[in-house]
């Protein structure tokens, strides 16, 4: 099953240091290294976001800027491959420990 985690930036919290990205990388290497790695990446900061609504009949509507203003925002995720919610939430402790950030783990569908 895959889930996917997703990492909570709050403002308070700032920028990853350079110790929490060396943490973050030894992570990564053991998610691959155990075969739980399907993918990963980190966001830029919600106000380079692009929000595009065209449920209408007429033209796309664009804005710029995040789709709601909040003092957190995903800055990041992994898409991990785990046998259980048991073990997604094991890693996910484990990746919140490494970015020292809050996390969300929801399984995909």
């Amino acid at each position: 099953m895959q889930y996917l985690v997703s990492v909570i930036f709050e403002e308070s919290s700032g920028f990853a240091t350079p110790e929490e990205m060396t943490a973050i990388d030894a992570f990564n290497d053991g998610l691959q290294a155990e075969g739980s790695w399907v993918f990963a990446g980190g966001l830029a900061s919600p106000d380079t976001a692009t929000v595009i609504d065209n449920r209408g009949t007429g033209d796309a509507i664009v804005t710029d800027g995040p789709f709601v203003e909040t003092k957190e925002h995903v800055a990041g995720f992994w898409i991990i491959e785990a046998a259980d919610l048991d073990v997604a939430l094991k890693l996910a402790a484990e990746g919140s420990r490494a970015c020292n950030r809050k996390v969300e783990v929801r399984p995909f569908l």
